[in-house]
Parts: structure tokens; C-alpha cells; sequence
């Protein structure tokens, strides 16, 4: 239950090197019957799909995973002139614009792309990027914790900084971390551009704690999770995903009939992945394909359980064990791709020396 959760954000471009595995291992990046796919760490599917997708395509696939999902992304781009794939999956909305002001996709509209919910559809007049999956950061609580001492669980940001919930919430680090990023981003979307700032001063007052990234906070610091009640964590309240609930139930033995943690709609950050043909691709035949596959039905179907993502595409089908315990918000904090550009390393810099110090 990993996902993209532990990604480092790597805020300055060129922070990373090219070492990273498979980095210097071209095998098959020019061979016309082997697509390459360079993706995060988090990349999964079940082993019957993808070879359904090489029967029915002709195409070897060769999975290149390089690493969290902004290390990813940076090495991408500095690797664009003579890439390491053909496509490259995981570029989130919050790091979107880095990858397109870069130039690191060219254009294709993927076969497929209209039957995908048009809330997801952006860069419609140049097609570099095709959404694949969406997910949504929010504040997960310890159903157990909140029963015990008959507390009603928090249900918005602006609870969190109530005194009843004092000392009870873990984030992860905002420089370090995909959802504590994506946390952050949603506060300035609650609060402003002027008002986020004070927000977090009146949370910092409350006792947040930060951890690094997201196996430190849920696994060592939340109570509600399998592996904090085996670290006996002491924080009810945690910065997850909205399909952590679901995944509680799914790998518990035996399962019980409810999630044991629940999730607060109110601090939610709608976060979207996108999926695209790298520029100077050497096989753009078979990663136009690539992309086909990723959008198709199959994959769609089959994304949610392995990744814990929800798919894009109109008819693809929810597991209902994410319908019954891990509901997306009706209602996430969400920020245009040019806003999160234009302000996202000055936010992290100012959250850094306002929380951190």
C-alpha cells in the first residue's frame, strides 16, 4: 500500500543525478518490438494484463520504475534529448507543468481519450499528456480512538485546528513528500494565497507533527493503521489517501465488515496522474500503443486494487470495496496546474520556514 505516497518532491530541477536503476541500461530502447515504459516506483498491474496487451500488440513491454515520483519526473527531464523510454507514467497535477514547460512530451491523442471524465481532461488543444488515474490526499482518523473517547472525528480543515483535536494529527514533510504536499496545496486552495500561512501557524499551535514521508506516518505514527497498532502509535489523525480505508479491509485476515479508519471530506486534495509519448521517443509506434493500453478498459479496471488509485475513464468499474470504504470527495480542494507552477516552490519554502523552524 505504497503507492506514490513516499514520493520525495525534489523541488529544485536538477537535484538529481542519472543513477537511478536501469539508467544506463538501454537494452531494448531502440528495438521496435519493445516498448519501454519509465514510471515511479509505485507502478503495477496484474501479471495477466499486461500480457494480454503484448499478445494482442505484438509489443515486449520493459518497465523501467525510476524511483519516487518527482525524482522521476526531473530525471525524465533532464534525460529528454535522448530519453530512457517511450512513455513515461506519473506525472501528477502538481508537477505537471514542470514536465510540459520542459518540453518532455509530444503530442498524441490517445485512442480512447473521449470516454475519459472531462473533469480530468486538460492540454485539449495539444494532447502531451493523458490522464490515467486520480486519488484524492485527505486526513484519515482511528474510528476506535475517536469512539473511545467519544469525540466526533474531524470534518474539515477548519476543525483540525479546533482544541479538541490537539495533538492528534501526523503530516508528512511538504518538501519531502507526495501527500504532504498535496496537503499543503490544499490549504492554500482552502485559504489563499495570504490566508494558508496563518492556517498553518494555528495548526503548528495545535501540535501537528511532522514526519518525513508517508510509511513513517502511517505505519510508526497512526494509531488506526495495521502496522501503527503494531508500532502502538499514538496520532488518531493522519495525512493518507481517501482509498486507504479500502486497503485496511483488503489485506486484513480476516477481513472485518468495516474500515477501521474513516476519512475527513473536508481535507481533501484532489490529485490527478497523467501518462505521455517522451519526446525523441524511439519507438513512438509502440508508445502510442502504450498509451491506448493505459486508457483502455483492462487497465482501467485493473489499476484500482493494484494501485490504489481510482480510474479516469467513464465506464471503467470501482471494486466495491473502494464504493463501500473509500469513497472520492465530492467536493476536493483542487488547483489549476499554472497556479501550482507559478507558486508551489515558494510555498514549500514558506511552509518549511514557518512549521519546520
Amino acid at each position: 500500500m505504497t503507492k506514490r505516497t513516499t514520493t520525495a518532491v525534489v523541488i529544485g530541477l536538477g537535484l538529481v543525478t542519472l543513477s537511478a536503476c536501469g539508467s544506463s541500461d538501454s537494452a531494448g530502447a531502440g528495438d521496435s518490438k519493445t516498448v519501454t515504459l519509465v514510471s515511479h516506483d509505485s507502478w503495477a498491474v496484474s501479471k495477466s494484463v499486461l500480457e494480454d496487451f503484448e499478445k494482442q500488440s505484438g509489443y515486449k513491454v520493459r518497465v523501467l520504475k525510476d524511483g519516487d515520483a518527482g525524482q522521476a519526473v526531473n530525471k525524465a527531464i533532464l534525460t529528454k534529448d535522448n530519453p530512457q523510454g517511450d512513455v513515461f507514467f506519473g506525472v501528477d497535477n502538481t508537477l505537471l507543468s514542470r514536465a510540459l514547460d520542459n518540453g518532455l512530451f509530444q503530442s498524441y491523442e490517445a485512442k480512447g481519450s473521449d470516454q475519459i471524465v472531462q473533469q480530468y481532461r486538460i492540454d485539449q488543444d495539444r494532447h502531451r499528456v493523458t490522464p490515467i488515474d486520480s486519488g484524492d490526499i485527505c486526513v484519515n482518523y482511528d474510528k476506535a480512538y475517536f469512539s473511545k473517547h467519544k469525540l466526533a472525528p474531524p470534518a474539515s480543515f477548519d476543525d483540525l485546528i479546533k482544541p479538541a483535536y490537539k495533538n492528534l494529527l501526523v503530516t508528512e514533510n511538504a518538501a519531502t513528500s507526495s501527500p504532504g504536499l498535496g496537503f499543503l496545496l490544499g490549504t492554500a486552495a482552502r485559504y489563499g494565497d495570504d490566508g494558508w500561512p496563518d492556517y498553518w501557524k494555528k495548526l503548528k499551535a495545535n501540535g501537528v507533527k511532522v514526519v518525513d514521508g508517508w510509511e513513517q506516518a502511517y505505519n510508526d505514527e497512526f494509531s488506526g493503521s495495521a502496522g501503527g497498532k503494531k508500532a502502538k502509535a499514538d496520532r488518531p489523525l493522519v495525512v493518507s489517501y481517501a482509498s486507504s480505508p479500502p486497503a485496511e479491509v483488503i489485506y486484513a485476515d480476516p477481513k472485518p465488515k468495516s474500515a477501521p479508519t474513516g476519512v475527513a471530506s473536508g481535507t481533501c486534495f484532489r490529485q490527478v496522474e497523467y501518462a505521455g509519448l517522451l519526446s525523441n521517443a524511439k519507438n513512438t509506434k509502440g508508445g502510442k500503443a502504450l498509451l491506448d493500453f493505459l486508457i483502455g478498459v483492462k487497465f482501467q479496471n485493473d489499476m484500482p486494487l493494484n494501485m490504489f488509485v481510482y480510474p479516469v475513464r467513464g465506464t471503467a468499474q470501482v471494486p466495491e470495496e473502494f464504493v463501500k470504504f473509500g469513497p472520492q470527495a465530492k467536493d476536493p480542494e483542487t488547483l489549476a496546474p499554472a497556479k501550482i507552477a507559478d507558486n508551489r516552490d515558494q510555498w514549500v519554502k514558506s511552509w518549511t520556514s514557518l512549521v519546520l523552524k
